[in-house]
C-alpha cells in the first residue's frame, strides 16, 4: 500500500470513528433494554412470593451464628433453582453456585442475622421472638437493619438470573452470610476455608443494604463509604465491700464512670477536628445489689475510624486512660483494667469503575436523579468486603437501597428529621414496595457485571 492510500485509510477511519462509537453505544443500550424489561417483569410478577418470604423471615429473626432456620430457607430455595449449594460454612453460612459458561465470576452477598432489639412497629407480622444469647441472657429480637430484605432480594435475584441464563455468561455465586452485626461473619467464612470447599474466587463482589431513604432511590458512591470498626470490652477490677463503707473498697463502678467520661476527651482533644472518629460505650455492666460495691465492672466499647492513625490514637488513648485510673486508685499491676479485643473491620472503599458501571445500568430502572453518587461516607461499618480482601483483587460495590415509603420520608424531612427512622431501632420498617424493586435493582446491577 502506498503512502497516499495509507493516509487515506487513516482519514476514513477517523471519519468513521464517531459512527462506530455511536453504533457501539446503541448496541449497549439495546442490550440493557433487552435485559431491563424482563428483569422488571419477573421481579414484580414474583412480588407476592417474595413478600411472603420477607414476612416469614421478619417474624422469625435469628441472632448471629444462630441463623439455622433462615439458612435452611436459603438452601432450599437455591437448590430448587438448580444452584449447587454448600451449607454449614462458619456454622450457618450458605453458598449457591451457578456456572454458565466462560465469563467473569460475580459474587452477591446477603447477610442473615438480626438484632437484639424489641420491635415496636405495630406491624401485623412484627417479631415477638426472644432468643438466648451466648451469655445466657434472653433478649427480644427483630430485623432492625433490613437483613430480612437482603435475603429476600437475593432469593428474588437468584430466580431471575436462573431464568435469564441465555442473557449472561460466567459464574454466579450467592453468599448468605452469618453474623454481620458482630463484624465476624465474613471473616469466619474465609477462616472456614470457603474457597477451598469449592467456592469460585470472584472477580467482582456486590452487596445491597437497606437504608431509610425513599423507595426508588439508591446511594452508590465511590471511595470511602463506611468506617472501620473495633469492638472491645474493658473490665475494671476493684475491691468489693459494703455500700456503707466505701473507704474500705476500690469501687470499679466509679472507675468505669470516670473512664466513660475521659474516653470522650480522646475524640475532642487527641484527634484533629476534621478527622472523623466515634467512641461509644454501648454497655456498662456491674453489680446486682443496692448496698454492695462489686469487684468488677465491664464496659463494652465500639470505635469508628477511617485510617489506622486515628485507630491507633483511639486504642492507645483507651489504654492510657485505663491505666491512669488504676494508678489513681492505687491498684497493683495485676489488677489493672483488662481489654479484650473482639472484632475489627476495615473501612469499605467502593471501586470507582465498578460503581460507575453499576450506576449506568441503574439509570434504566430508576430516575437518574434518584441515583445518589456523592453522599459522604457514614460512620456505620460492614464486613462483607472481607469475602474478597485477601484475594489478589478486591473489586466490590456496596449499594444502599431506599426502603422508606416516600411520603413518610417527606414528612420526616418536613419535621426537620434526617430520616423517619434509623437502623437498629425498634421502629425500623422496610416498606413492602421495596421488596420487588430491590430485587430489580439487585438483578440489574448483577447482570451488568456479566457484560
Amino acid at each position: 500500500m502506498n503512502k497516499n492510500k495509507r493516509n487515506s485509510t487513516k482519514i476514513n477511519m477517523r471519519a468513521k470513528l464517531p459512527f462506530l462509537i455511536s453504533t457501539l453505544l446503541v448496541a449497549l443500550t439495546s442490550l440493557h433494554a433487552q435485559t431491563a424489561k424482563p428483569i422488571r417483569q419477573m421481579a414484580f410478577a414474583d412480588s407476592a412470593r417474595l413478600v411472603a418470604i420477607f414476612k416469614d423471615i421478619h417474624q422469625n429473626p435469628e441472632l448471629a451464628f444462630m441463623e439455622v432456620r433462615t439458612s435452611a430457607i436459603v438452601a432450599k430455595e437455591l437448590k430448587a433453582l438448580g444452584f449447587e449449594v454448600i451449607t454449614g460454612i462458619a456454622k450457618t453460612g450458605v453458598i449457591g453456585i451457578l456456572k454458565n459458561g466462560a465469563g467473569p465470576v460475580v459474587m452477591y452477598r446477603a447477610d442473615m442475622d438480626c438484632n437484639a432489639v424489641k420491635e415496636i412497629t405495630g406491624l401485623a407480622y412484627a417479631s415477638t421472638k426472644t432468643m438466648t444469647k451466648d451469655d445466657g441472657t434472653e433478649v427480644p429480637v427483630m430485623h432492625a437493619c433490613g437483613h430480612d430484605a437482603h435475603i429476600t432480594w437475593m432469593l428474588g435475584v437468584a430466580k431471575i438470573m436462573a431464568a435469564m441464563k441465555t442473557q449472561w455468561k460466567g459464574t454466579l455465586v450467592f453468599v448468605a452470610q452469618p453474623a454481620e452485626e458482630l463484624g465476624l461473619g465474613a471473616k469466619a467464612m474465609i477462616s472456614d476455608s470457603m474457597y477451598k470447599k469449592g467456592v469460585p474466587v470472584p472477580d467482582y463482589l456486590i452487596g445491597l443494604h437497606t437504608t431509610p431513604i425513599p423507595v426508588g432511590s439508591v446511594d452508590n458512591g465511590t471511595g470511602d463509604r463506611l468506617a472501620g470498626c473495633d469492638q472491645l470490652d474493658v473490665t475494671f477490677y476493684g475491691v468489693g465491700g459494703h455500700g456503707s463503707a466505701p473507704e474500705f473498697t476500690k469501687d470499679p463502678i466509679v472507675m468505669g464512670s470516670n473512664a466513660v467520661m475521659q474516653y470522650q476527651t480522646i475524640i475532642s482533644r487527641n484527634i484533629a477536628a476534621q478527622d472523623a472518629a466515634v467512641l461509644t460505650v454501648g454497655s456498662f455492666q456491674s453489680g446486682n445489689s443496692n448496698n454492695v460495691i462489686p469487684t468488677s465492672a465491664v464496659l463494652k466499647l465500639n470505635l469508628r475510624w477511617f485510617n489506622e492513625k486515628t485507630r491507633t490514637i483511639l486504642l492507645d488513648g483507651i489504654k492510657n486512660i485505663n491505666e491512669g485510673i488504676a494508678i489513681a486508685n492505687n491498684l497493683p499491676k495485676d489488677m489493672y483494667p483488662k481489654i479484650v479485643y473482639k472484632a475489627k473491620t476495615d473501612p469499605v472503599v467502593n471501586n470507582e469503575a465498578m460503581v460507575n458501571k453499576v450506576n449506568a445500568s441503574l439509570t434504566k430502572v430508576l430516575d437518574p436523579k434518584n441515583i445518589i453518587r456523592n453522599n459522604p461516607a457514614i460512620m456505620g461499618s460492614e464486613d462483607f468486603h472481607y469475602l474478597v480482601l485477601s484475594n489478589k483483587t478486591a473489586v466490590y460495590d456496596f449499594i444502599w437501597v431506599g426502603i422508606a415509603r416516600p411520603e413518610v420520608y417527606a414528612q420526616a424531612k418536613k419535621e426537620g428529621k434526617r430520616f423517619p427512622f434509623y437502623n437498629h431501632n425498634g421502629n425500623y420498617l422496610v416498606d413492602l414496595s421495596a421488596i420487588p424493586l430491590g430485587t430489580e435493582i439487585g438483578a440489574t446491577a448483577l447482570m451488568e457485571m456479566f457484560h
